[in-house]
């Protein structure tokens, strides 16, 4: 028995149509198609399963246009306002057709979108909306390439639909072997919408990979389309009984045949998935839908389900990945959530659903506050939207805390995971989100002075402090080698003090932000000087203040030698084994964010550090010697300066003229 009602699917028996007919046209796609056909079915799909969840998709976006342009006139509805996807199988045509009475086609519409390669219907119909929706995001099936990878099961595609709308006459055909050319032709249609029938090539039709296996496609549906809040049907199959013969009195039993019969079933669950409760969703679910909206191939690192009641309700299925994507750190990258209001889709990446710093976020807003009619202009300046972004960060800060407080080895493996990937990122947000600097200083984890692993909180910091310590002490470098082996460091590991090292490029700029944890003062070791306070004895401020008396021609001859590369040259309190470093004064760009800011193009203010010089070094001392000339002066003091230089992590201007400062020093 074939499932296709006449009106349905006539056109997968009118494919052999007339080829003399003058209604027929031919039409060539656009340049190259065979080979880029060719791409799109072996590369771009390697799963052939794939053109069920295209095409599920395109249908339910046809649907979500007619609703979409039906808020403006809902006699598009034409008395049916029950928008639905069917899939049909005929086994004697072995055809597979999916049907949908969403907006259709035209003439015209069908060789716009369906003779183009990779030409979205979705998109141009977006740039025909007036000029205020015009920026209204994207739905969610490119109906373009998608359409094509019927082809990978398929030598031959049959498509035939008619305008919500237009008149029955106006409906049209479309065929192609997906070669070089299709044929289109006028026919009449008396329903709106599209059905696309796929003539299966002979190794589709039969063996482990038949699609004309109705068990097969409703198991496909269930996999990547259960979330399509549209109800997808397929005919009914009943059990029905041999008839036995008149006189068979025996025992046996007549036996019987699954029947298809003309009731249409739904087979998916016909409900968004995150309008269920959490507690009815399993895991496999949630993985699911997130690889379906995003492509992601890894499973989710973790997620979260709710629904927000308040001023404004909504509700959020939100999910963290794995895997930080390439173009993470690209201005142009594309970022935000899917939008739905009232489970009407409206937009892909609305950005305005999460502030920048967790751009890395997907998942799903559906609000019942907002119009249907919202676009990126309103989300902008909507105090609904500012109250949902609110919200959306809170909550992703609140899961991720979870993780991180967690006594439960998995979910603190997880935050390892996770901060490893996007903990350069969420310190944007101590910059970005005052609100919530407070929930982000929680998070952060970085290496110290006593521990090389990226494990430390602040509050664990906190709660190791030695007795008399008033502040947090950090100190950023390019890396950790370059912090560990720091010049600044010295003092503090002399006095078994931890320091905090921040070795990510962002990390002097969000430091910039937060001045404080908890009531306690934030100090970079290397701007400003160091006032460890109770921690230094009072001997040790006696001889600190007998050094800088004693030193003070040398510190002199040191300012008019070095001129105007160094601010000032001071005594230092904080060496032990360096001779020299460089300081910078606070709210002073450090060397290496200077050199990061110049290899970005941008213009630095200029800015001169301070010279601290070790008295108790010997090539200190050796500047204090009656017998060095002021030539051998001048040239070592250059040469101390470049080695504090290079030890802070800045570059040199000149290093040939250093190397050769050192050779000629070398050789005296």
């Amino acid at each position: 028995m074939s499932e296709q009602t006449q009106a349905d699917n006539k056109n997968a028996n009118d494919i052999n149509i007339n080829k003399d007919s003058p209604e027929l046209k031919k039409h060539s796609f656009e340049a190259e198609v065979a080979q880029l056909l060719h791409l799109v079915t072996h590369s771009l799909y390697s799963n052939a399963d794939i053109f069920v969840r295209e095409l599920v998709s395109n249908a339910s976006d046809a649907c979500d246009k007619l609703r979409f342009e039906a808020t403006n006139d809902d006699s598009l509805y034409e008395d049916d306002g029950e928008l639905k996807i069917r899939i049909a199988v005929d086994e004697d045509a072995k055809t597979v057709t999916f049907i949908d009475n969403g907006i259709g086609m035209n003439e015209a519409d069908a060789i716009e979108n369906l003779g183009t390669i990779a030409k979205s219907g979705t998109k141009a119909f977006l740039d025909k909306l007036s000029e205020s929706q015009k920026q209204d995001g994207q739905l969610i099936g490119q109906f373009g390439v998608g359409f094509y990878s019927g082809f990978i099961v398929a030598d031959t595609i049959s498509v035939e639909s008619r305008k919500a709308g237009e008149p029955a006459d106006k409906g049209v055909r479309w065929v192609s072997d997906g070669t070089g050319s299709f044929t289109v032709e006028p026919i009449t249609k008396e329903t709106r919408g599209t059905s696309i029938t796929l003539h299966l090539k002979e190794e589709y039709s039969e063996g482990e990979d038949n699609y004309l296996d109705r068990g097969k496609i409703k198991r496909l549906v269930n996999k990547y389309s259960d979330h399509i809040s549209l109800p997808i049907q397929m005919r009914k199959e009943v059990w029905q009984e041999d008839v036995k013969e008149e006189g068979d009195d025996s025992d046996a039993p007549a036996g019987g045949q699954m029947v298809l019969t003309d009731e249409w079933e739904t087979i998916n669950k016909a409900s968004a998935l995150w309008t269920r409760s959490a507690s009815e969703v399993e895991d496999d679910e949630y993985v699911d839908f997130y690889k379906n909206i995003t492509y992601d191939m890894d499973a989710p690192l973790t997620w979260t389900h709710n629904r927000v009641e308040g001023r404004v309700q909504y509700t959020q299925l939100l999910y963290i990945p794995k895997k930080a994507p390439m173009d993470l750190y690209t201005r142009e990258q594309q970022h935000g959530l899917k939008l739905y209001v009232k489970r009407v889709f409206i937009m892909d990446d609305a950005e305005q659903l999460l502030p920048m710093y967790l751009r890395f976020v997907k998942g799903v807003i559906d609000s019942a506050d907002l119009p249907l009619n919202v676009s990126r202009e309103i989300l902008q300046e909507s105090r609904d939207v500012k109250s949902i972004r609110d919200g959306n960060a809170r909550r992703i800060l609140t899961l991720l805390a979870s993780l991180a407080n967690s006594e439960d080895s998995d979910k603190q493996e997880k935050f390892a995971q996770f901060y490893s990937e996007f903990g350069d990122v969420i310190k944007e947000g101590l910059g970005e989100d005052m609100g919530n600097q407070e929930r982000i200083a929680k998070l952060l984890r970085y290496a110290t002075s006593t521990n090389d692993k990226v494990e430390t909180s602040f509050e664990d910091y906190k709660g190791r402090m030695i007795d008399g310590q008033k502040a947090i002490y950090y100190l950023t470098a390019d890396n950790l080698a370059a912090a560990k082996n720091s010049p600044q460091l010295e003092l503090f590991k002399k006095k078994g003090i931890e320091v905090i090292l921040m070795t990510s490029r962002v990390d002097e700029w969000a430091m910039n932000f937060l001045t404080s944890f908890d009531g306690t003062p934030l100090q970079n070791i290397a701007k400003g000087a160091v006032d460890l306070g109770d921690l230094q004895d009072e001997a040790e401020k006696a001889e600190a203040e007998k050094a800088q008396e004693t030193m003070k021609p040398v510190v002199d001859k040191l300012k008019t030698a070095l001129g105007a590369r160094a601010k000032d040259v001071k005594v230092s309190t904080r060496l032990v084994d360096s001779p020299a470093c460089l300081v910078i004064g606070e709210g002073e760009l450090s060397p290496q964010m200077i050199q990061m800011l110049k290899q970005m193009g941008q213009d630095v203010p200029e800015s001169k550090p301070t010279l601290e010089v070790n008295p108790d070094h010997p090539l200190i001392k050796k500047l204090e010697s009656s017998e060095q000339s002021d030539d051998n002066f001048d040239k070592l003091a250059q040469v101390i300066f470049d080695q504090a230089l290079l030890a802070d992590g800045g570059q040199l201007e000149d290093p040939a003229a250093y190397l050769k400062r050192v050779n000629e020093l070398l050789m005296r």
